[in-house]
C-alpha cells in the first residue's frame, strides 16, 4: 500500500454485501501485517457472536483473534500508541463516532483497515459506511453471488420478517442478491 514509514496513516475500507468476502479479505490482510511482524489489533461488535464469541470469523470459517467491544470508545480506549495496524469487523454496527476515531488513528500514523456492509437489507447505505468509503485512501467493493440468478450480487436479501434495522444472522436469515433479484420486502 504505502511505501512512506513516517507517521503516515491511512484507512483502508472493505465492503460489499454479506457472502462477498469482506471478513476473509479483513483477515487475509492482518495475516499479512503479522507476517511483515507488525503490532496488530483486531475488533469486533460484540453483538455479533455468530460463530464465535471473540474471534473475527468469516462464513467460511476462517477466523483471526480479536477483541469484542460494546461501542467505540471501547475501541479507543483499547489501541495502544505501539499499535500498527488497527483492524475493524463488521464496521457498520458502529455509531458515526468510528469515523472519527478511523480518521483519528490514521492521523497518528496507524493503518486502519474496516470491513462491513455498505448496504443495508433495503438497499440503503448502512450507518457509518457511507463516511467511511469518503474519508478512505482505499476501498475495496466485494461482490457476491446472487443465489437466485448466478449474476454478481451487492445486496443482502433479509429472508424473514423483521423491521429491525440491526438484526444479527446467517444463511438462515440472509442471502445475497443482484439488484434484478433483490425486493425491499422481507
Amino acid at each position: 500500500m504505502n511505501i512512506i514509514k513516517n507517521k503516515t496513516g491511512w484507512v483502508e475500507v472493505i465492503c460489499g454485501s454479506m457472502y462477498s468476502g469482506k471478513t476473509e479479505e479483513l483477515i487475509r490482510r492482518i495475516r499479512r501485517a503479522d507476517y511483515a511482524k507488525q503490532k496488530i489489533q483486531v475488533f469486533k461488535p460484540a453483538i455479533d457472536n455468530r460463530y464465535d464469541e471473540t474471534n473475527i470469523v468469516s462464513h467460511n470459517k476462517v477466523q483471526f483473534e480479536s477483541i469484542p467491544v460494546n461501542n467505540v470508545q471501547e475501541i479507543r480506549n483499547q489501541v495502544n500508541d505501539d499499535t500498527e495496524v488497527v483492524a475493524i469487523d463488521e464496521v457498520q454496527f458502529f455509531s458515526d463516532e468510528i469515523v472519527n476515531l478511523c480518521n483519528d488513528l490514521a492521523d497518528s500514523g496507524k493503518r486502519v483497515i474496516v470491513a462491513g456492509l455498505d448496504q443495508d437489507y433495503t438497499g440503503k447505505p448502512f450507518g457509518p459506511m457511507p463516511s467511511l468509503l469518503c474519508i478512505a485512501e482505499y476501498i475495496t467493493k466485494n461482490l457476491a453471488i446472487c443465489v437466485k440468478c448466478g449474476n454478481p450480487a451487492n445486496r443482502t436479501q433479509r429472508l424473514i420478517h423483521n423491521d429491525k434495522k440491526i438484526l444479527v444472522g446467517t444463511s438462515d436469515m440472509y442471502e445475497a442478491r443482484c439488484r434484478n433479484c433483490h425486493t425491499k420486502e422481507s
